[in-house]
C-alpha cells in the first residue's frame, strides 16, 4: 500500500510549525482533540506507542468580559460541580439544566460515537434522506431530556430555549460553531446535541503539538508496510475503461494500483479534476458541480508569542479562567457573539474577537522555558470572498486591531507582551492545506450535504461510480475534524468489495 501526500509531511490540518520564532510552537489548524477517546485508530494501532501523548486540561473553554465580570467556564465531565459553581453565579436554574444534559449526553456518549464511525443508511434510487427518518433520534433525546421538537430547531433557538443567562449563551454560540455546526441551521436538534452537549468538555492537547499525532499515526502505518511518498501531488486517476487503475502526480510520475485508489481530497478535486468531467455521467458531473463549500467552517488562525500568559480581568472572581484550555476573548453578550458568526457568514470580516489557546500554559514544551505560545481562531470570510490583496491587507492589520480588543479583557496584553505574531488566513489555508475556499470540512455542513446525502445521495457510501475508486476525505460522512472517520468508514466499503478483514471492535459498539 501506497500513500500519495502532496505536503512535505503527513497530518493535513495537524500540522504544528514555528511560524514566528524558533522554539514557539503553534498548531496552524486543528488545536484540540475531542474524539481520542472514540477514535478506533488510536487503540487499535496503539498510537500511544507510537508517540501519541495529551494532556486534558480541567478548565476546558469558558468566556471572559472586559468590565471582570465574573468567567463563565465549563470544565471536564468530570468535573461538573465547577461547572455547576460558575454557571450558577448568574443562575442556578442554568447550572442545573446545563449539567443534566452534560451528565446524560455522557451516559451515551458511545451511542453518538457509532453515528460519527458507522456509515450512513443507503437512500433508494430517487428518494432523499430525510433526517426524522433516523431511529436513534428518539431514544437519545428522550434519554437526555430534551424535548422532541427540538429536532425541528435551530442550535440557536434550543439555547435561548433551554438558557437564560446572556454570558452562557454567548460562550454556547460560539461553542456550536466551533465544530462548524451553522447556529442558525433549521432541523439542528442533533447538532445541538453533537456540537454543545458531547463535545462540551472533552478536549485534548496533544503534546508537543497536534503534529504528534499525525506522526504517531505516519509510524503506525509504516509499521504496517504502508509506502508514503511526500511532495507527490496527485493530479490525475488513471482510469483504464471506468475503472481507477492508479494515479498520475503533477511531475508526471504514474503509480498502478492493483485493487484500490482512494482519495482523501474533496469531492470537486477528485472528481472534476483527477478523474475528469469527461468520465463522469452527467448525474456525476451535475452533483459535483453543485457541492458547497463553506462559510460555517472557515478559519483563520492567529499566533502569538508571548512574554506571559493573559491576565483577565475576570480572573478576579475565578483564577481559573487564567488556566483555561480555550477562552473566548471580544465578546461582551449573546448579540456580539451572534452578530460576529453571521458576519463570517455573509461574507465580511467580523468584528476583532477570536477563541484562543495558551498551549504552554498547560504543556510547556511548546514554547521556550516561561515564555508562551497562544494561538486563536477568527471565524473569517470563505477565501474567495476577498481579492488576494485584500486578504494581504487582513494579514497586515487584523492582529494588531484584535490585540487592542484582547488588552482590554486581559490588561497585560500590550505590544510589549508581544515578541512575535502571526495571521494564516482562508486563502493560505486553501493553497497549503487544501481546504477548499479555508473550508476544514471541505464541504458546507448543510441537510443535502450531512449523513446520507454527504456528499451528495449516489456517493454517500464512500464508493463512486468509478469502479475501485473510493472517497475518505472531509467531503464524505462525517465531514471535517481529527476523528479518521471518513477514513475508517471509508475502508468498510472497500472491505466489503475486495474481501478484507473487517475494522476490530473490541470494546466498541461500531
Amino acid at each position: 500500500m501506497a500513500v500519495l501526500e502532496r505536503r512535505h509531511e503527513e497530518g493535513g490540518g495537524l500540522n504544528t510549525e514555528e511560524p514566528c520564532i524558533p522554539g514557539y510552537y503553534h498548531n496552524m489548524h486543528a488545536q484540540f482533540m475531542e474524539f481520542l477517546d472514540y477514535m478506533p485508530v488510536y487503540k487499535d494501532f496503539d498510537l500511544e506507542r507510537m508517540g501519541a501523548r495529551w494532556v486534558y486540561p480541567e478548565a476546558q473553554c469558558g468566556i471572559a468580559f472586559a468590565d471582570g465580570r465574573p468567567p463563565v467556564i465549563i470544565h471536564r465531565p468530570d468535573l461538573l460541580d465547577r461547572t455547576w459553581k460558575s454557571i450558577a453565579r448568574y443562575s442556578k436554574a442554568d447550572a442545573d439544566t446545563f449539567c443534566e444534559l452534560k451528565r446524560r449526553t455522557m451516559e451515551i456518549d458511545q451511542i453518538l460515537a457509532a453515528a460519527l464511525y458507522t456509515p450512513p443508511p443507503p437512500v433508494p434510487e430517487g428518494e432523499i434522506a430525510n433526517p426524522l427518518d433516523n431511529p436513534l433520534i428518539d431514544p437519545i433525546f428522550s434519554h437526555i431530556g430534551l424535548d422532541k421538537t427540538c429536532v425541528l430547531k435551530s442550535p440557536k433557538a434550543i439555547i435561548d430555549e433551554l438558557f437564560e443567562t446572556p454570558e452562557l449563551r454567548a460562550l454556547l454560540y460560539r461553542e456550536c460553531v466551533e465544530w462548524g455546526t451553522p447556529i442558525d441551521m433549521e432541523m439542528g436538534g442533533v447538532a445541538f446535541v453533537m456540537s454543545v452537549l458531547w463535545f462540551s468538555g472533552i478536549w485534548k492537547l496533544m503534546v508537543g503539538g497536534t503534529h504528534t499525532l499525525a506522526h504517531a499515526m505516519t509510524q503506525a502505518c509504516l509499521r504496517e508496510g504502508v509506502t508514503f511518498l511526500e511532495s507527490s501531488e496527485v493530479s490525475e486517476v488513471v482510469l483504464s475503461g471506468h475503472r481507477a487503475v492508479g494515479v498520475r502526480t503533477a511531475d508526471g510520475r504514474k503509480f498502478g494500483a492493483r485493487h484500490v485508489v482512494a482519495s482523501s481530497t474533496d469531492i470537486q478535486q477528485t472528481l472534476l479534476g483527477m478523474v475528469g468531467e469527461e468520465n463522469l455521467s452527467e448525474l456525476w458531473r451535475r452533483r459535483a458541480r453543485a457541492f458547497r463549500y463553506g462559510p460555517s467552517h472557515v478559519l483563520a488562525t492567529t499566533v502569538w508569542c508571548l512574554r506571559e500568559a493573559p491576565h483577565y480581568r475576570s480572573a478576579e472572581a475565578d483564577p481559573e479562567i487564567d488556566r483555561c484550555f480555550y477562552v473566548m476573548v471580544g465578546f461582551d453578550g449573546p448579540d456580539d457573539t451572534i452578530d460576529y458568526i453571521r458576519a463570517a457568514y455573509s461574507g465580511h470580516l467580523p468584528q476583532h474577537a477570536a477563541g484562543v489557546w495558551v498551549n504552554t500554559i498547560h504543556d510547556p514544551s511548546q514554547g521556550p522555558p516561561g515564555m508562551h505560545s497562544a494561538t486563536g481562531w477568527f471565524f473569517f470570510p470563505p477565501a474567495d470572498r476577498l481579492s488576494e490583496q485584500e486578504w494581504e491587507e487582513v494579514r497586515r492589520t487584523y492582529n494588531a486591531r484584535f490585540l487592542e480588543t484582547w488588552q482590554r479583557f486581559a490588561p497585560n496584553m500590550t505590544a510589549d507582551n508581544v515578541l512575535a505574531e502571526r495571521l494564516y488566513t482562508p486563502d493560505q489555508m486553501d493553497s497549503k492545506n487544501k481546504m477548499r475556499f479555508g473550508d476544514f470540512s471541505n464541504g458546507a455542513f448543510a441537510l443535502d450535504q450531512l449523513n446520507s446525502s454527504r456528499p451528495f445521495p449516489e456517493a454517500a457510501q464512500y464508493r463512486t461510480e468509478i469502479e475501485s475508486l473510493y472517497l475518505c476525505g472531509a467531503s464524505s460522512h462525517p465531514g471535517g475534524g481529527v476523528h479518521a472517520g471518513c477514513g475508517y468508514n471509508a475502508y468498510k466499503a472497500i472491505a466489503a468489495d475486495h474481501d478484507l478483514p473487517a475494522p476490530s471492535r473490541e470494546g466498541r459498539i461500531y
